[in-house]
């Protein structure tokens, strides 16, 4: 009986063990299956996340690389051209502060009536046509026996530049006739060398 007692007793102890065994293994199982769907939900919305990031990060180096962007020492043309002399002149400038990183469409809007003849970061070249003449032009006539300049203006008029205190008796008489019917001069330096072959 004792030994009966026992065996029963060592029978109970090794079922409960098995019954313990298969309870913490199903637990163990369901809670490693339920962190295995948790970590795969995790992954599934960081790869989602991350594939995301990287595609926005592609497309803002897409467009950053595709647009020129306007430097600091970016040298700035603004090429005018005049109708009635037909004459371009040139102005070179500083690219102004608020342009600076600027892109195509920004000088577009701060110049919107001139045409982009050239856009890079280091050169701009604007172009626009005025229905006047340059502001460029002189005429040399005589006044109480001295040369006195005359500009002409946007509406074609003489107007009285500089008073020169070149007497005309000192200069040959084919200068001075020369001066009498008015000489035609184009630009600043083309007038200053000429009145100083008349001093």
């Amino acid at each position: 009986m004792k030994k009966t007692w026992i065996i029963s007793l060592i029978i109970i102890v090794i079922m409960i063990g098995i019954v313990t065994g298969i309870i913490l293994y199903n637990t163990k199982q369901k809670d490693k299956n339920d962190n295995n769907m948790i970590e795969n939900e995790i992954n599934k919305i960081s790869e989602k996340v991350t594939d995301d990031c990287i595609n926005e990060y592609r497309d803002e180096i897409e467009t950053n690389s595709n647009e020129e962007k306007i430097s600091p020492n970016c040298l700035l043309i603004l090429k005018r051209y005049y109708d009635e002399c037909q004459h371009t002149i040139n102005e070179y400038v500083d690219i102004p502060q608020d342009l600076v990183n600027g892109t195509e469409y920004d000088l577009k809007k701060e110049y919107p009536y001139w045409e982009i003849e050239k856009f890079s970061s280091t050169q701009i070249v604007l172009y626009k046509e005025f229905n006047s003449n340059c502001g460029q032009h002189f005429i040399l006539k005589e006044d109480n026996g001295k040369i006195t300049v005359y500009k002409i203006n946007e509406n074609s008029e003489e107007e009285v530049y500089e008073k020169t205190e070149i007497s005309l008796e000192y200069l040959s008489e084919t200068d001075k006739i020369k001066i009498k019917d008015g000489i035609k001069v184009n630009g600043i330096e083309e007038l200053n060398q000429l009145l100083e072959d008349f001093e």
